[in-house]
């Protein structure tokens, strides 16, 4: 049983998000004094809101997760647990994240959590996701207030940096989140979910994908140039943002889309593990290197 309450909550997504969270709080932390237990804190909070924000998407799409053989295994479709203890579970794990931001961190930092909470769970999973194209869009802003969050758990205002850094993760989502759409196209078909590939065809999905990497590119040499980052993630920067064009920018066609959006998909996430790491590295003074 513990093991179905733990799989609701979706610990990939988790690690994923507390990635971004790093990458936040190390670019304030160029700037500002921090704590250990901050970020630990400050972490847990995060994790406790976004897994019971996945605790109610589990809920709310048990009707078409039945019908995508990729999730018509999962613990809700099968009723593996029931959906009023389900729904107290995620209560119970908003209220503890939120409250853990406020207490520990800052009421900035909570309100920004409870905000990306009500963009992920109402607007993404009970409105745009099953009605509008432009779910993925709404998705992203959801998806870029972890590494938000992050920042402002230090500083507990909003400068041009961390408006700055919000831009970049959300552009980062669309490429990636539509990489997803791509190589599962027949599963959000046999759904009923509106996404791009599905409903403009692969061609238009891949001129959008090839957009937004350009976009985030220079929103992330933006960073360089207004934000508190150094050389060493202006190098990995341009690195990455080279890597993932490159493989964005390669012809695609009927006969490799698949192919060619799982690589941009993996590509995705090694650029937001390197853009992370480097804000991370970023803090080793010299001599201990």
């Amino acid at each position: 049983m513990l093991k179905e309450y733990l799989s609701i909550t979706k610990p990939g997504i988790i690690v994923g998000n507390l990635i971004s969270v790093l990458a936040g709080y190390f670019l304030a932390a160029k700037s500002e004094p921090v704590t250990l237990s901050l970020l630990l804190f400050t972490m847990l909070g995060v994790a406790l809101v976004i897994a019971s924000g996945c605790v109610i998407n589990n809920i709310f799409d048990r009707d078409i997760d039945f019908k995508m053989s990729r999730t018509q295994n999962r613990t809700m479709v099968q009723g593996g647990i029931k959906v009023d203890h389900a729904f107290l579970y995620a209560l119970v794990m908003l209220l503890a994240g939120t409250g853990l931001l406020y207490k520990m961190a800052n009421p900035l930092s909570a309100v920004m959590v409870l905000l990306g909470y009500v963009f992920y769970v109402f607007f993404y999973t009970m409105w745009y996701k099953r009605t509008s194209v432009y779910g993925t869009l709404v998705g992203s802003v959801s998806g870029a207030i972890p590494p938000l969050v992050g920042y402002l758990a230090v500083t507990n205002y909003i400068s041009f940096e961390a408006v700055l850094l919000f831009s970049l993760f959300c552009l980062w989502q669309m490429p990636h989140s539509y990489a997803i759409a791509m190589f599962r196209m027949q599963d959000y078909e046999e759904a009923g979910i509106p996404v791009l590939p599905v409903v403009k065809g692969i061609q238009r999905a891949r001129q959008h994908m090839m957009a937004y990497v350009v976009a985030f590119s220079l929103v992330a040499f933006g960073l360089y140039t207004f934000g508190h980052t150094g050389y060493e993630y202006l190098a990995v920067a341009a690195l990455s943002c080279f890597a993932w064009s490159k493989v964005t920018f390669r012809s695609m066609d009927e006969s490799n889309y698949i192919q060619w959006s799982k690589s941009v998909f993996k590509t995705s996430l090694l650029v937001v593990m390197a853009f992370s790491s480097v804000l991370g590295l970023e803090l080793i003074p010299l001599s201990v290197l």
